[in-house]
């Protein structure tokens, strides 16, 4: 018996090449709609579907290949006895291979233009049936989702009478994973639709953009995935314009400058390492904002990650040039910065134009042991208002040095302090078991430039100890949350050395 190939595809890459192959070899290709049509322009035989079916395709291509004959010559066992009965007494001829890929119902998500109706429209029924079909029945079924798959296929073919069972079941795995994303973007736009945050099951899709070449250290592999939306102003829409692949570390690492860099809209730089802030620096130019980045801690810096809001011009990229730096991000680099900084063979530098793009990912996940815990992204600043609660208020120069800092200390890590004195952080303070040990380790670092900073703490003070502390430091005004059953004891030691403290009623836990 002659073998034949359904084939019904959306994305035609090669697929006339491969059902002339086909052809060649002696198989029968049936097909349906667009794809039919293209076979009978290039002179490929063909056999359309509702003369398989004996039924019209209709409903506007809704229904075609939902029948009998193609799902149960699709499905039927070939060593069934049973089966083979049925489908000679039902006229049913089987189908040995099935070609399909799906209406782009990604591409249509995507595009800003489309309506409710058009997305909906471009869900595909029959193609996932068939390929369901066909990867249950993988023993007797080659299925292929994938145009890349073609020419293994055909080697195949050419070497022997079928594929090999080892490349039916690699076939088959790829449809599960084909129709499994398919779905999840369905359902997650449905969820997006109906602003469904917490779903009784949780789906999640991503598409793979690169394996790494070990993860967090060398004896542990690690892949690079992508959200499918939103992805504008994030690193996976970045461009590497120079330099090596980025590790699982820089990808971390330059993740955690570019969410730090996103509160700031004047010229700013951020340095940061292991994914805190370790330097930030607003001016009126992007060289003096990487010179006060730079200057706030000289040591961290070495060997760590660079986030820019500007272009970075050719000033700024000689004085970069003198740093190690793993990595540099930014919305543009000048022709000349890029001659200075493309000297640096590994350093590398990514291109995001849109990098001030807040409106991203809407959920931040982890996994634990056993589960996955997930949240809504931190994009807010403080709560209803700020309150100051003592009895000198901050100086226009202070509070604007308390909103750079408090804007910093969102993205250290808890327990976290930061000090800052002329929109340039002073000393960093991040990742504690104890709040008091956070801001001792801030004021070491800034040493002699902590006189007349301000302080910003990302959770209330549990004692006064941290007031007492900031103003032996020389510290002048403090923001914090509140909210502490012992507030009253640190107002009173604020009011009792004339410091200025600012509630925010807002805290940024970040673990």
């Amino acid at each position: 018996m002659m073998k034949r190939a359904l084939i019904s595809v959306f994305d035609k890459t090669n697929v006339v090449e491969f059902a002339r192959e086909l052809t060649g070899l002696g198989w029968e290709i049936i097909s349906t709609g667009g794809t039919s049509a293209k076979f009978k322009a290039e002179g490929i035989p063909v056999m359309d579907i509702s003369d398989l079916t004996k039924f019209p395709e209709c409903f506007d291509g809704r229904v075609k290949t939902l029948h009998p004959n193609v799902e149960g010559g699709i499905l039927a066992i070939r060593d069934n006895e049973t089966h083979i009965a049925q489908m000679n007494e039902l006229g049913i001829e089987p189908i040995d291979i099935v070609v399909c890929n799906l209406y782009p119902f990604k591409e249509t998500i995507l595009n800003p233009e489309a309506g409710h109706e058009e997305i909906i429209e471009n869900i595909d029924i029959g193609g996932p049936t068939m390929l369901r079909a066909a990867a249950k029945n993988y023993k007797f079924v080659s299925v292929i989702t994938d145009p890349e798959d073609y020419s293994k296929v055909i080697d195949e073919l050419k070497s022997g009478e079928d594929t090999s069972l080892e490349t039916k079941e690699y076939l088959a795995a790829k449809v599960f994973e084909h129709t499994a994303h398919y779905d999840a973007l369905i359902s997650g736009y449905f969820n997006k639709k109906l602003k469904i945050t917490s779903p009784k099951t949780l789906t999640l899709t991503y598409e793979k953009m690169q394996d790494l070449r070990y993860g967090e250290n060398p004896h542990q592999n690690a892949t690079f995935y992508s959200q499918i939306q939103e992805t504008e102003g994030t690193l996976t829409a970045a461009n590497k314009i120079h330099g090596k692949e980025l590790s699982y570390n820089n990808i971390g690492d330059t993740d955690g400058a570019l969410e730090t860099l996103k509160e700031f809209e004047e010229p700013t730089i951020v340095a940061a390492k292991h994914a805190n802030p370790c330097g930030i620096g607003s001016a009126k130019t992007i060289s003096e904002a990487f010179q006060k980045a730079y200057d706030a801690d000289p040591v961290s810096i070495y060997g760590g990650i660079v986030a820019s809001n500007r272009e970075i011009d050719k000033a700024t990229a000689e004085i970069m040039s003198g740093i190690f730096l793993e990595v540099i991000v930014a919305p543009s680099f000048s022709k000349e910065a890029l001659e200075v900084l493309t000297a640096k063979k590994n350093l590398r530098l990514l291109e995001l134009p849109e990098i001030l793009k807040s409106d991203y990912s809407s959920f931040k996940g982890k996994t634990v042991l056993g589960g996955f815990l997930i949240q809504e992204m931190d994009k807010e600043l403080i709560g209803e208002k700020l309150e100051v609660v003592t009895e000198r208020e901050p100086s226009e120069s202070e509070m604007e040095d308390l909103m750079f800092a408090w804007k910093t200390v969102k993205h250290a890590k808890s327990n976290g302090i930061a000090i800052a004195k002329n929109k340039t952080t002073c000393g960093v303070g991040p990742g504690q078991v104890s709040r008091i040990w956070a801001l001792e380790n801030a004021i070491r670092q800034g040493e002699d430039r902590i006189a007349g900073s301000v302080l910003a703490s990302d959770a209330f003070f549990p004692f006064s100890d941290c007031v007492e502390a900031a103003h032996a430091a020389g510290i002048t005004a403090i923001i914090q949350p509140g909210g502490s059953i012992r507030d009253k004891d640190s107002i009173e030691a604020a009011n009792k050395f004339g410091i200025a403290m600012i509630f925010t009623g807002m805290r940024h836990f970040k673990h």
